[in-house]
């Protein structure tokens, strides 16, 4: 070999490793990889099958087994815009290169799924590849999608069909150059979906394995709770250690004592997940809010804690931003305290004390509790200015419990104020928001 062709080839080789290690890199670890026990199909598993449904449902129909399995997946939500109908799509996703919006995946055959094919939905799901041919965005969290069972996938196909059909166009995306090629998403594919089934950890309990498949296949907990990389895919190595998403924060759930979930007992993870509030903890609203109601709520109590074990086992991943303690209620007078704010204060005076109290403990109800929540100990006050703004609704166990909305009744610099009085009174630390950072607040949250 010439001295020539030696260089080239040395050249050719480091360049391929140079790819397979920036590809490794931008790739990250997979959302499981932190469990490092030997995986076996699920052929080859010996112990309960950790897919499918529980065991009071294993003698039900394949419609209802589908229709547990796609409240588990939180199918609707995404799927369905405020008043509309269920499953009709048209929800529009506010992204930073244009909105998108949600497919109509009921049974009408001329403008939602009912010409799909048992292998037209496996591929849609676990691929992220339309009957026609034509790629869908991770929006659709095929990434997480691609881990559910042949079996699982096609009896929420099943469910699926047997809804009315509705007729119903979404809206045209409005992505700009270049996101709205689909065709790229072909190569984001090859590297971010792993197009694989779930594959248990045999050194790891029957009830882990089955709160990873909740979490990880069907619930796709990541997709809102772990970071995103410079490719807008999940980054592992900072695994639910909280994002920002669709213009709320999603909290840290990794097991870190500080800012994540491993200082809460079982029982408070338990009742979170199931009813939306834990004592001490705060309530669910927003999209973690819409997830109870439509998902977790809808499951059996085994499920929710096999959820729970599962993400014992999550490697802590701090949040620096985050207070490492709580702060305590506040003093019973408005004199004393937090007085710096005089507007927000006002604000909060006049819209917000009767339901929550000067002290933050709601003497009300226990889910309109201040203290302890992580929304207001967020410096940043996202989730306390959408809350403002949009209001939310819970369905609590003593019946709905409803805050209003704010969002037309006090302009932005006033709702600014409010967030930065409740953070500071209540929390550990003011926050500084502007009547700027609400207006781009309002433009993220998903219609």
């Amino acid at each position: 070999m010439s001295a020539t062709a030696r260089i080239l080839l040395s050249v050719a080789a480091i360049v391929v490793a140079a790819l397979a290690i920036g590809l490794w890199v931008i790739r990250g670890p997979g959302p499981m990889a932190f469990s490092d026990g030997p995986k076996v199909s699920l052929a080859d598993y010996k112990a309960a099958n950790p897919t499918g449904t529980p065991v009071a449902l294993a003698k039900a129909s394949l419609v209802e087994r589908g229709a547990y399995l796609a409240h588990a997946a939180d199918c609707m939500v995404c799927h369905t815009t405020q008043g509309g109908q269920e499953y009709a799509g048209g929800l529009g996703f506010k992204l930073p290169f244009g909105t998108l919006y949600s497919t109509n995946i009921t049974p009408d055959k001329d403008t939602g799924i009912g010409n799909y094919s048992d292998q037209d939905f496996l591929n849609a799901l676990h691929r992220g590849v339309r009957r026609d041919g034509a790629r869908l965005y991770p929006a659709m969290p095929y990434t997480s999608y691609t881990y559910i069972s042949d079996a699982d996938a096609l009896a929420i196909k099943a469910y699926l069909f047997s809804l009315p059909p509705v007729r119903a166009a979404a809206p045209a995306n409005t992505l700009t150059f270049p996101f709205n090629q689909r065709w790229g998403m072909m190569f984001w594919s090859a590297v971010f979906n792993p197009d694989t089934r779930f594959e248990p950890d045999t050194s790891k309990s029957p009830e882990w394995n089955r709160g990873a498949y909740l979490a990880e296949a069907l619930a796709h907990c990541g997709e809102c709770h772990t970071p995103r990389n410079l490719a807008f895919a999940l980054d592992n190595r900072k695994k639910f250690g909280g994002a920002l998403t669709a213009g709320w924060r999603a909290f840290n759930i990794s097991s870190d004592k500080a800012t994540g979930i491993g200082a809460w007992r079982d029982d408070d993870l338990i009742a979170y997940l199931s009813t939306g509030h834990a004592a001490g903890h705060g309530t669910a609203s927003g999209p973690m809010g819409e997830a109870v109601d439509q998902s977790f709520s809808q499951l059996a109590p085994e499920d929710i804690r096999a959820v729970v074990a599962y993400l014992r086992s999550v490697p802590p991943t701090p949040s620096p931003d985050l207070p490492a303690t709580l702060a305590p209620p506040a003093p019973a007078s408005h004199k004393d305290g937090v007085t710096a704010d005089a507007r927000g204060k006002m604000v909060f005076a006049g819209a917000c004390v009767s339901c929550h109290g000067w002290t933050g403990e709601s003497p009300v109800s226990p889910f309109a509790t201040l203290t302890g929540a992580w929304a207001v100990n967020d410096p940043g006050a996202t989730n306390v200015a959408q809350i403002v703004i949009a209001g939310t609704r819970r369905n609590t166990p003593d019946g709905a419990l409803s805050m209003p909305a704010f969002g037309d009744a006090y302009s932005d610099d006033e709702i600014a104020a409010v967030a930065n009085y409740v953070t500071a009174r209540f929390g550990g630390k003011g926050s500084k928001l502007t009547a700027q950072d609400v207006t781009e607040l309002r433009k993220q949250v998903s219609q």
